[in-house]
């Protein structure tokens, strides 16, 4: 007896629902990433193998190499305050749009005299504009004190939290171009800081 041959169906399947998922998770990632951006100070970080990720909000990062002392601050609302503090602080009023112009800038070196230069330039001429770095000294008018000291006193009233901080620094400097930065923060109570290492090779 012959057997009897069934018919074959092609399966199609409907790919919209897994293309609209597709969609959505690349919106999300697009959305949700934080864009690296170029340091205004290139040092080279030592090696370490610890691997503790250093968080990505509540974060103030001070950067030392080549004599320079750069600070930076997570929070484009948290920039904003501070700014506007600190021109209280310097008798500098600046204007809503120069305070819109340093909400984006992650990373600045340059003294209170000069900053409202550096914030009217371009992201290009910032590049190229030769900053000297965060004036610090032991005297009780350190510029860098009195950001580090405002950028607590902000974060700590829009935030509710206690600001972190840490230090990115050249792995050839010596320990002296580190211990000003140091003292400023233990003046002010902060004892526990991180320090910015890249992943190292076994």
């Amino acid at each position: 007896m012959a057997r009897i041959k069934v018919p074959r169906k092609s399966t199609a399947m409907d790919m919209t629902a897994m293309c609209d998922v597709a969609f959505l998770l690349l919106t999300f990632f697009i959305l949700t990433a934080k864009l690296r951006t170029e340091d205004p100070l290139h040092v080279d970080i030592p090696a370490s193998t610890v691997t503790q990720v250093v968080p990505d909000d509540n974060l103030s990062t001070l950067t030392v190499g080549q004599g320079k002392v750069f600070f930076g601050i997570e929070g484009t609302d948290i920039r904003k305050a501070l700014l506007e503090e600190m021109g209280k602080q310097y008798k500098i009023p600046f204007t809503p749009e120069e305070e819109q112009r340093f909400s984006v800038i992650p990373t600045f070196g340059v003294p209170m005299s000069q900053l409202r230069q550096y914030i009217n330039l371009d992201e290009e001429q910032r590049k190229t504009f030769p900053a000297p770095g965060i004036p610090v000294d032991s005297t009780a008018n350190s510029e860098l004190a009195t950001w580090i000291y405002q950028a607590r006193i902000v974060t700590r009233n829009l935030k509710n939290l206690e600001l972190r901080f840490a230090i990115k620094g050249n792995a050839k400097d010596e320990y002296p171009a580190y211990k000003s930065v140091v003292d400023v923060l233990q003046k002010q109570g902060v004892n526990r800081f991180s320090l910015i290492t890249s992943l190292k090779g076994k």
